[in-house]
């Protein structure tokens, strides 16, 4: 009982630490796209510019994906059941699955970024 218990406070945590990134992130994010667009540069460099604030955004949705994985494991092994374990493998799948290419983005977004401070 005490166990469960723990295990659902700890679940509620990682999941308001989830939020608690993604609305920093998305805060964050927001203030330098502001920055960008009242900022006089070409259209070029406004477009290189908003595509740093995406990876930026991105990173910070990446680590909230990661505390919603890690909070659904824990909510699997606070109760475990046969539906519970089918539900968390989906959501697993979807989130890493979003993770995967979310990450395939920013790593484009990062190189695209170095090799522009090359030219």
């Amino acid at each position: 009982m005490i166990y469960e218990h723990i295990l659902d406070i700890s679940t509620y945590a990682m999941n308001a630490v989830s939020v608690i990134i993604l609305i920093y992130g998305v805060f964050r994010s927001g203030l330098r796209l502001i920055h960008i667009e009242f900022k006089k540069l070409k259209l070029s460099h406004k477009m290189a510019e908003r595509q740093k604030v995406r990876a930026y955004l991105g990173s910070y949705i990446l680590l909230s994906l990661e505390f919603l994985i890690a909070a659904d494991i824990i909510a699997t092994i606070a109760h475990p059941s046969s539906q519970e374990i089918i539900i968390l493998a989906a959501v697993i799948l979807m989130r890493t699955f979003i993770s995967y290419f979310l990450g395939k983005e920013i790593e484009q977004a990062m190189h695209f970024e170095q090799k522009e401070e090359i030219e």
